[in-house]
């Protein structure tokens, strides 16, 4: 179910960081508790796999499954709060002009492109590769050492993933549009770790990925 739109009243001009992150990339920062963090949807209908991480200790971070049950439902919006491993609310939803974002789809991989598509389709970039490409790489100050085994249950932004009658999943056309964006309050330090989905093969971004912007507020 959809659930009503809600705009923000921050400026970009005011943002402390204001960075765009093209389609197959993965991004990697550091939000601070208090601050405001936007993702941007540029073009519309781009997936954007997130996983978000106490800034002191990753061993803690984002869990779906604790998100869902609090919630009482599978799609983010507004007023929506994401919560630890440890039960400790990490961010909120202050803002949603899209609507309505997944929890379940999961980060596409080789293994899932052979699954999901063809045989053919195994070496084709992914998000779990987007993931490790960024804990391998990253030489900033949120990289802890962490490894595949943070690669853990992600939100999908953006992403239409409905589920059928029988209790499977439809990956279907996006809901988003150009200029939509979702927006958080960090309320712990977290890191971000994000994989713009490179995703060829199937509707959610109309077979074509597109960049996303990527805004925080003090």
């Amino acid at each position: 179910m959809m659930q009503p739109l809600t705009e923000s009243t921050l400026d970009p001009q005011n943002a402390v960081l204001n960075q765009v992150c093209n389609a197959g990339d993965p991004w990697m920062a550091e939000v601070k508790k208090g601050q405001i963090f936007r993702i941007l949807d540029l073009e519309g209908n781009q997936a954007v796999d997130t996983l978000f991480y106490n800034a002191d200790n990753p061993e803690e971070r984002y869990s779906a499954a604790d998100t869902i049950a609090r919630q009482g439902r599978l799609y983010l919006t507004t007023g929506s709060v994401l919560y630890s491993t440890e039960g400790r609310p990490m961010l909120t939803i202050i803002a949603d002009t899209c609507g309505r974002h997944d929890t379940i789809g999961g980060a596409c991989s080789a293994e899932s492109n052979t699954t999901r598509y063809a045989l053919d389709k195994r070496p084709m970039h992914s998000c779990r590769d987007s993931f490790m490409h960024a804990l391998s790489h990253c030489d900033c100050a949120v990289n802890r050492n962490m490894s595949k085994r943070d690669i853990t249950a992600n939100i999908n932004f953006f992403m239409n993933v409905p589920v059928t009658a029988d209790g499977g999943l439809s990956f279907a056309d996006g809901i988003s549009g150009a200029g939509k964006y979702v927006e958080m309050r960090a309320e712990m330090d977290v890191v971000v770790l994000i994989s713009n989905c490179p995703q060829l093969n199937n509707p959610c971004n109309a077979y074509n990925p597109t960049p996303v912007q990527l805004l925080v507020w003090n």
